[in-house]
């Protein structure tokens, strides 16, 4: 097999061979059809997140087609199309994992950080972390609902009943998070880098009522906000722009320090939330809903070769929706819209 692999900080991915790995008990060997790229991996690669495994493949936006399955595996079967995302195992018996809570145990294990994931042309994983697929969406396409989807739709689901909504950073998340929240008859104010007119013109083609740059306030007080950008100086931001009793959901895993602020942004009883991974049950009713919104993606499909290209395309913010590698691919990188 062949993967794309992660040896350490300040060092570009290396493509290697390697033998194609067996399934222990309980997991499925997966052909591996598309992986989404995400921020995350960017913070990997850059040191930001503490003691990944070394070597690591990384990617947690997974589509994959099942080639074998291991001893115990009853749910699943060779040819099944599946995803895997981000948390790729949890112990099931600590007090976070019995009340619900999975995403916040303490011995879990993630996909491209310490457990290889989706860089690559073959991949294993445990079976109770997989997740069947909309039919309506192909491959590429279908691959960033796994991270991108799955957190936007725990951060939108953060805002409870917020009308009007924020986004600060409009990349991969906030292009989903977009269409469910208008599917479900609420505002979305667009926030990108200061001059994206390419990204503010993306959130309007989407149906956000204003987009602008991150520097500016919106024209009126928000109900809620979402900060899918890693840049902690947003946070006091975003509390200047939403009103009395709002909320600022933290989507991100990594984020820039938070700058000191006065007391009087957060007063009013507005909150802070970070978002902490996902649950497999976020991801049973996100993919469920997804199929039902006709959620459409777009994604930019590039070779699993040029990963270290489309994460620099990635931190340049030289994208519109997503970035998706496809192993084997050999043609120039191009963009289909999921319809």
């Amino acid at each position: 097999m062949q993967a794309m692999v992660f040896e350490g900080p300040d060092r570009p991915l290396r493509l290697v061979e390697r033998d194609i790995p067996q399934p222990g008990k309980g997991q499925v060997l997966v052909e591996v059809l598309a992986c989404a790229v995400c921020r995350t991996d960017l913070h990997l690669i850059d040191g930001e997140l503490p003691d990944p495994k070394l070597p690591v493949i990384p990617g947690h936006e997974i589509v994959g087609r099942i080639l074998t399955v291991g001893d115990g595996v009853e749910t699943l079967q060779p040819n099944d199309r599946i995803g895997i995302a981000w948390l790729g195992y949890t112990c099931g018996i600590c007090d976070y994992c019995v009340s619900g809570r999975e995403n916040l145990c303490n011995s879990a294990l993630f996909t491209g950080y310490q457990i290889d994931g989706g860089y690559a042309t073959h991949t294993v994983a445990d079976a109770r972390y997989c997740f069947p697929l909309p039919e309506n969406y192909g491959d590429a396409e279908v691959a960033p609902l796994l991270c991108a989807g799955l957190i936007g739709h725990r951060s939108l689901r953060a805002t409870a009943d917020a009308k009007k909504l924020g986004i600060y950073g409009f990349g991969a998340a906030a292009h989903i998070v977009t269409q469910i929240a208008l599917h479900e008859g609420r505002s979305i104010y667009a926030f990108t880098r200061p001059g994206d007119v390419v990204a503010q013109d993306f959130a309007r083609s989407l149906g956000c009522v204003w987009a602008d740059g991150s520097n500016m306030p919106p024209p009126e007080l928000l109900d809620a906000a979402i900060i899918f950008a890693p840049i902690g100086a947003l946070i006091p931001a975003a509390l200047k722009a939403v009103r009395k009793g709002g909320r600022v959901i933290l989507g991100g895993i990594h984020m820039s320090d938070i700058p000191v602020m006065p007391y009087r942004l957060l007063w009013g009883e507005r909150t802070i939330k970070s978002i902490a991974n996902l649950t497999r049950q976020d991801a049973h009713e996100f993919l469920h809903m997804a199929s039902q919104v006709n959620i459409k993606t777009s994604v930019n499909v590039m070779p699993m070769s040029a990963a270290n290209e489309a994460l620099e395309r990635l931190r340049n913010g030289d994208i519109s929706g997503a970035i998706v590698l496809v192993p084997g691919l050999k043609q120039l990188p191009g963009t289909v819209a999921h319809r």
